[in-house]
């Protein structure tokens, strides 16, 4: 268990999102994450989080949540901060946070709720009951619309578990507004990859998602490096070179995201399998084209 000023510390630095993986019959197979899992913490990648967006929270069962983060954490083993992603009705969520408890992940991060009806103090609601399931857990909160404005956004910073937000809309100016009007001691990471790192970072953010980790480790590291002595230039150098990996997983919708990184992996010979529906699979001819040129540079960096 990190206490919470290590967590903090972590935070800042790179939260690394694993793919989840699948068998050719659809099922999960995570033995297949352990070299993922190795690769990103010998890279130096700062905390992992199983059952996220990238780890294709929303297609998972519930019981293949539950075993996930188990399964994840086992492989992890104590090397680095997990988080456990948890979300979609009230139950589930709470049946997630005392499995995320009990498999010793440091803290939860709280998927943005997709039902069409929420409203603010519901959703305060809503993260009181995960807070009380969560055997003291601290709460990252993932907010990937900020329509609900910085009044409610700032009252669901104000329960007292919160520790952290990953913020995953492109509006800076919204984030800054919200940073001001919530807890100092909250951190707030960039939600959007490295892409939009150093744009957060001029804000104020601090530390930044990461789907890339899981194929290039070590230059999701060396961006946050840069960002960290405020070396901009360099970042910005970094993350043309892997611009063409976003570009691809922000295609169609978005519903490339988990298939770049699922195809990139097969590529390197650490096969997790393919995308669930809705997400588009197998990529196109062209998307692996472009794909392949991105590894093709990692492996002359």
């Amino acid at each position: 268990m990190t206490d919470a000023t290590g967590l903090r510390n972590s935070l800042t630095g790179i939260s690394g999102i694993l793919v989840t993986p699948f068998d050719s019959a659809d099922r999960i197979d995570p033995k297949r994450l352990q070299p993922v899992i190795d690769g990103a913490i010998d890279a130096g990648v700062h905390l992992l989080v199983s059952n996220g967006n990238t780890g294709e929270f929303y297609s998972l069962t519930l019981d293949e949540a539950l075993a996930m983060v188990a399964e994840t954490a086992r492989m992890v083993d104590g090397r680095a901060p997990l988080i456990g992603g948890v979300g979609r009705s009230v139950q589930d969520a709470c049946a997630l946070a005392r499995a995320s408890a009990e498999a010793g992940c440091a803290a939860l991060m709280v998927h943005q709720l997709p039902d069409p009806f929420v409203s603010p103090r519901g959703t305060v609601d809503y993260l009181r009951r995960i807070a009380d399931a969560a055997n003291g857990l601290p709460l990252v909160l993932y907010i990937r619309n900020d329509t609900a404005g910085t009044d409610a956004i700032a009252d669901v910073c104000a329960i007292p578990s919160v520790v952290g937000v990953k913020w995953a809309t492109p509006n800076p100016m919204r984030l800054a507004a919200a940073m001001r009007a919530c807890d100092p001691d909250i951190v707030w990471v960039g939600g959007l990859a490295e892409i939009w790192a150093p744009t957060f970072y001029a804000v104020g953010a601090r530390g930044f998602t990461s789907g890339l980790i899981n194929v290039w480790p070590e230059r999701s590291v060396a961006i946050h490096a840069a960002l960290e002595r405020q070396d901009y230039a360099e970042a910005r150098y970094l993350i043309e070179g892997m611009r063409a990996f976003e570009d691809v997983r922000a295609e169609e919708n978005g519903g490339a995201n988990v298939s770049g990184v699922k195809a990139a992996l097969a590529m390197l010979g650490r096969d997790c399998g393919h995308a669930r529906p809705p997400a588009a699979w197998p990529l196109t001819d062209d998307q692996s084209t472009r794909i392949t040129d991105v590894l093709a540079r990692a492996k002359k960096s």
